[in-house]
């Protein structure tokens, strides 16, 4: 699962650079040159789309995500452990519900034609697809390790009790 996540983090990072390129040329061209690139807004957002749902997962896999853990301070690691699996668990269903909901969002928009890149509009709900599909994976990832007494990392830190 690493090599996923590091793929997917230079990807997302890829993305981000990407993008900022089409703006910074778009900016240019429209202030300097006075024309416009039409595709380069609609590409941006595409790409702005796969770096923050690509970023999620990986910040899924990580332990990087929202939690509300004031009351871990005063649960017995049991307790705990039973927490963090169920957050995992729901954390689960929910990457499940983006890629299947993403899925039937893409194949509605499959026969649309984005006018300004020309190509289909379901890859405007292709990132919803792919960043759930990794949450998914990556929670799975997290329960499995869990179960099996591996540490899982929260808040970018390996625990070495297994929580």
């Amino acid at each position: 699962m690493r090599w996923i996540s590091t793929l997917a983090l230079w990807l997302a990072g890829a993305g981000l650079i990407l993008m900022t390129v089409f703006i910074s040329a778009q900016v240019f061209m429209r202030y300097v040159l006075n024309d416009s690139l039409v595709w380069s807004e609609p590409a941006s957002v595409i790409l702005m789309g796969w770096f923050i749902f690509l970023g999620a997962a990986v910040g899924i896999r990580e332990g990087y995500h929202l939690s509300f853990d004031v009351l871990l301070y005063f649960l017995p690691k049991s307790a705990k452990h039973v927490l963090f699996s169920i957050s995992d668990a729901v954390v689960a269903a929910f990457g499940a519900g983006m890629a299947w909901y993403g899925s039937e969002l893409a194949l509605s928009a499959w026969d649309v034609k984005l006018p300004s890149l020309g190509i289909s509009g379901a890859i405007d709900f292709l990132p919803l697809v792919g960043g759930g599909c990794l949450v998914f994976l990556f929670s799975l990832e997290r329960l499995a390790r869990r179960a099996a007494g591996q540490p899982t990392a929260r808040f970018g830190e390996t625990d070495t009790a297994g929580v």
